[in-house]
């Protein structure tokens, strides 16, 4: 056997046995795993907590929209000022969340005896009011002719602090009518309040 046949197969030799070593050494091994893991366990943590956070807010606007209108609906009359501590409660039911990023409109309609629904007043916090005697879409489960609906509408701009990445700016909305409980009508305010107390 020539030198280099003998240096081949100790080379041969030697890698196998490297090799074997190496399949059998168990030292590491949980390092990689927990090397492989992490980014899916980091990205399960933060989605499920993004995901919540959502869900917290969407629900609180829901719940916004229902307390405000029926807030409204509890009334035979609103003035200015009754309107405006009632639009400023938003900022209380929305918390702890941001009320600057949240707006609200409130709006009377007024369903005629052709079936055909109107905004009969509306205002809003940090928001657009709705054009008087403009028509809108009513469920037909609530179209009852001649008669007035407290229609209130929520929303809220959220950002997710760390998703924002992948989904961006969510505008979070609801929207609720209720029948007014203590007259068939609520009259509203004169003129919608600029301030809001």
């Amino acid at each position: 056997m020539t030198r280099a046949m003998t240096r081949a197969r100790f080379l041969k030799d030697r890698i196998s046995r490297r090799l074997v070593e190496f399949q059998r050494d168990l030292r590491g091994v949980s390092a990689i795993e927990f090397a492989i893991l992490l980014p899916v366990m980091l990205t399960l943590y933060v989605a499920g907590t993004e995901l919540s956070n959502g869900i917290a807010i969407d629900r609180k606007v829901t719940i916004t929209a229902r307390t405000v209108t029926d807030l409204v609906s509890r009334v035979t009359q609103v003035t200015t000022a009754d309107m405006s501590g009632i639009l400023a409660a938003t900022a209380a039911v929305i918390a702890p969340y941001v009320p600057s990023q949240s707006a609200f409109t409130v709006s009377q309609v007024k369903i005629d005896n052709n079936g055909n629904a109107t905004i009969d007043w509306s205002c809003a916090y940090q928001g657009t009011a709705r054009t008087v005697g403009s028509s809108v879409t009513v469920p037909s489960q609530l179209l009852v002719n001649n008669s007035y609906l407290i229609w209130g509408e929520a929303q809220y701009t959220y950002t997710p602090p760390i998703g924002s990445v992948i989904s961006g700016t969510m505008t979070l909305r609801d929207q609720i009518y209720m029948a007014p409980r203590l007259s068939q009508s609520v009259n509203g305010p004169p003129t919608c309040p600029t301030t809001f107390t």
